[in-house]
């Protein structure tokens, strides 16, 4: 029993009396844990006694003493965030050169400078800063020609960012990185009118391309025709001396010359519709030469020919 009472004791202590210990310790300012960009502000009778913006362990006794125990019930802590904070302003309204009416999408970084002006120069920064960009990039960008506009944001950005950051100081701001993101047109119905030029332009640059590319096959083909006409005339002119040339060099030899028209003959009657018989030898002046003379020809094969029977 002795002994669970010891654990009790030491249960109680460390999981419920130190926790108590430890926050009334930091309350009185005897110890503070100041995380990784963050700030500690303390502030008593309406003035900043104390500012870490440090990583670490820190006691506020050495800084201000007794007035430490001040702080909790009569001062105040502000503990501000010092990492780098980004926002978007969509379609902020600017008129081109031209009239035309555009928005502009403007993107910047911006962190805490100096607390104490953070906290106490301006009641809300960051809604000014966005008012004051809002206005830079209106009055910056406002009467440029839309070429510019569209083309050259990395200066106009320039521009803008320079505009804003002499005025965000005084507030503890600091600007970072501004970029215009997006540039687009405001005017529904002058949206509609760009779409249909650009629909007609490209229905025109299609046509041009489609005609000349018929124009282009027109030439190949008239070109490969004529070639091929050429050559052809030229084939028909020299094939009768290429053919007279063979016929002399082959009535040179009478042998060779008899025994090609005899092929030729052969050739021809094989290529007419005439029926050949064949005999033995001895046997065409008999009775069965005789015969087979006399039997008919049968009718000679037509090639088929199709019908195509349209439905």
């Amino acid at each position: 029993m002795k002994l669970l009472a010891i654990a009790g004791i030491a249960f109680l202590g460390w999981w419920i009396a130190m926790p108590i210990l430890f926050a009334f310790l930091r309350m009185i300012g005897l110890y503070i844990i100041v995380q990784e960009r963050r700030s500690h502000v303390y502030t008593l009778f309406g003035k900043v006694v104390a500012v870490f913006d440090q990583p670490g362990l820190y006691s506020m006794w050495p800084k201000i003493g007794v007035r430490s125990l001040l702080v909790p019930l009569l001062g105040k802590r502000y503990v501000l965030d010092l990492r780098i904070d980004q926002t978007y302003l969509r379609s902020q309204p600017v008129n081109s050169e031209e009239g035309a009416p555009m928005g502009i999408g403007v993107w910047y970084e911006m962190y805490i400078s100096n607390q104490t002006d953070y906290l106490f120069k301006n009641q809300d920064p960051e809604g000014s800063l966005r008012a004051n960009v809002s206005n830079a990039t209106i009055r910056e960008l406002s009467n440029m020609p839309l070429a510019k506009l569209l083309e050259n944001r990395h200066e106009l950005s320039h521009s803008v960012r320079e505009e804003v950051s002499e005025t965000s100081h005084e507030w503890g701001f600091r600007v970072g990185s501004v970029y215009i993101r997006k540039v687009h047109f405001r005017d529904a119905q002058m949206i509609h009118q760009i779409e249909e030029k650009v629909t007609n332009r490209l229905r025109q640059v299609t046509s041009a391309i489609k005609q000349t590319g018929a124009n282009q096959v027109s030439v190949i083909t008239s070109g490969a025709e004529r070639t091929a006409a050429v050559e052809f005339a030229r084939a028909a002119a020299i094939r009768p001396e290429i053919v007279g040339t063979a016929l002399r060099q082959i009535g040179e030899d009478p042998t060779i010359a008899s025994a090609m028209f005899e092929v030729l003959e052969v050739q021809r009657i094989l290529e007419g519709p005439s029926r050949i018989t064949l005999l033995p030898s001895g046997a065409g002046t008999g009775f069965l030469g005789a015969q087979l003379a006399a039997q008919p020809m049968p009718p000679v094969a037509q090639p088929a020919t199709h019908h195509r029977s349209g439905s």
